[in-house]
């Protein structure tokens, strides 16, 4: 039959396409730069289709679908369009998954192509044959099969167009391999898809400005993917004017510097006294990008449920999230740079505030003589204080996090990649990323032992595709996280918290990388100063103290 459809065609002398090749120019015309993936025979038309436009499109081979995806989802963040992961079916897809639950709960863009069964096959769970809508439903924003090769064009437009839209996240489109052979009548030219544009209205923001001008002690959380520069420029002038402070939602430091004036903090997984103590003193909440989620308002104890009893206002760009767990005094449904352009052109209200206690208090807090004899917190102080404020940090879970996300300073809207999902092995796949689409910045990956060795095969693909980037990693030897709840909860009986590494350097070696272990924050600040001047691949191995569990806090403190 597609032979009968293709010979009818070229009868008609009408110009005609192969799916696969209309599926690239279709990724081209959204500007998509870099497809991360692992190659799998369910989708060699597309493969075949990209030899052909290498200088426009450029697919990073990596080692497992996980470590694609991931990376994918960092690279959306930093170009502000849907990254573009492409893996083959069962195995594959139940890789990518792990990358595709991160774009979810932290609302990235993200679109995972999966190849799927031929159609002729489906529904006799042939090889590796999965059912996607069922497995992805719960974790993505659409989820389709393009059973029809004509309507390819349909389903990508709407795809972008769906992550881009509201709140952001991941559209996942089944490839079945087949329909990417078939040829058909090439349709107009697509259209290249912007981010829907959602305006605030007059009186929301005249009603915020009286809420925020007539408060005595303002509290703004600032949080979510998507802002923009302009969008940021906006805000920070926005909270200038009006003397309000800025805590930062869960792993969302980057979005204003932390060394302005106005920012006090952020919301972490461990609770910081003195940011407790400024939301129960505050009467105005506003909220802008963030969702209040589990870990920014500690598990939903730090304001009351579901009416809190400050006055809450709201700014989200879906309406569906608004309310979803605290009902807020005044709910405005905008994306973040419109919203932060029209507060900035409001004229300041006169009230006067003192933020000055605030902010000294998180520099008290985030002063590494905090956490005295620590060298972890020397380490990402020392990183602060040496490294420009556009380089580019990556992290993902565990206890090491909670050093670096307390002692580094974030200065720069680009400086940050963190899952606020909380994944292990994050921090590599995206340095990665970082590394493909700003290769002109400095790039570290910062792991633990435990997180470093999810996805530490993506140093292959690092050294296949070239890339500079320095990977440190800080070694207790253990699941940190883990252990810390354990002896809360069951203190001296430790059960399978406990790991044995190989030898970190030797095994970065193995990947052409240039290693260094050091035990002193004066190794590490030589290492450091080393591997800035150095190319390729650097890691720097730091074997933690294991007296501590987390900053400040001794392994004693916790029962063990």
């Amino acid at each position: 039959m597609r032979v009968w459809a293709t010979i009818r065609i070229m009868n008609e002398n009408t110009s005609t396409i192969r799916a696969a090749d209309h599926l690239v120019n279709l990724l081209i015309t959204q500007k998509v730069s870099h497809v991360y993936g692992v190659p799998g025979e369910s989708y060699l038309p597309i493969l075949d289709a990209m030899h052909d436009r290498a200088d426009d499109i450029e697919f990073i081979t990596c080692r497992q679908e996980g470590g694609a995806a991931m990376a994918a989802d960092a690279h959306a963040r930093l170009t502000g369009r849907p990254g573009v992961c492409l893996v083959t079916r069962g195995p594959g897809a139940t890789n990518a998954s792990a990358g595709v639950h991160i774009a979810y709960q932290d609302s990235t863009p993200l679109i995972l192509f999966i190849g799927q069964v031929a159609r002729g096959m489906i529904e006799r769970e042939a090889f590796q044959e999965m059912d996607y809508r069922r497995m992805f439903g719960p974790m993505a924003k659409w989820v389709a099969q393009i059973d029809d090769a004509s309507r390819l064009q349909e389903y990508v437009s709407r795809a972008f167009r769906v992550a881009l839209s509201g709140r952001p996240g991941p559209v996942v489109l089944a490839l079945p391999e087949d329909m990417l052979y078939d040829e058909y009548i090439k349709p107009p030219a697509a259209r290249f898809i912007e981010p829907p544009t959602i305006m605030p209205s007059e009186a929301s923001m005249q009603a915020l400005h009286d809420l925020t001008s007539e408060a005595k002690n303002p509290l703004v959380i600032v949080g979510g993917n998507g802002w923009n520069r302009t969008g940021l420029k906006a805000f920070e002038a926005w909270v200038e004017k009006n003397q309000l402070p800025v805590a930062a939602s869960f792993r969302c430091q980057r979005l204003l510097s932390n060394d302005h004036p106005n920012y006090i903090g952020h919301f972490s997984v461990g609770r910081t006294a003195y940011l407790d103590e400024a939301v129960h003193a505050t009467d105005v909440i506003v909220s802008v990008g963030a969702r209040l989620g589990e870990i920014t308002t500690g598990g939903y104890a730090l304001f009351a449920t579901p009416v809190p009893t400050q006055k809450l206002i709201h700014i989200y760009p879906s309406g569906e999230e608004l309310g979803r767990v605290y009902e807020p005094h005044l709910a405005i449904v905008s994306d973040v740079n419109s919203f932060s352009v029209a507060a900035a052109a409001h004229k300041p209200g006169h009230a006067i505030r003192n933020i000055t206690s605030l902010r000294s208090a998180y520099e008290d807090n985030n002063a590494v003589d905090s956490a005295p004899n620590d060298v972890i917190a020397g380490v990402f102080s020392h990183m602060a204080d040496v490294l420009p404020a556009d380089a580019i940090i990556c992290n993902g879970a565990g206890n090491y996090a909670g050093w670096l996300h307390r002692f580094y300073r974030y200065r720069h809207p680009d400086s940050q990649l963190a899952p606020t999902s909380g994944s292990m092995g994050y921090g590599l796949p995206a340095a990665i990323a970082a590394a493909v689409v700003r290769p002109q910045q400095e790039v570290f990956a910062v792991a633990g032992d435990g997180c470093f060795l999810m996805n530490s095969q993506e140093l292959a693909t690092a050294m296949h595709h070239d890339l500079r980037l320095t990977v440190i990693i800080i070694n207790n030897a253990r699941y940190g996280t883990i252990r810390a709840h354990q002896e809360r909860e069951y203190p001296h009986r430790v059960s399978g918290t406990e790991l044995t590494n190989p030898s970190f350097t030797q095994y970065g070696e193995a990947f052409g990388a240039t290693t260094a272990k050091v035990q002193t924050l004066a190794e590490f600040e030589a290492a450091l100063a080393d591997a800035r001047q150095g190319r390729g691949i650097q890691l720097i191995e730091v074997e933690q103290d294991r007296h501590w569990l987390a900053p400040g806090k001794p392994l004693s403190d916790l029962g063990g």
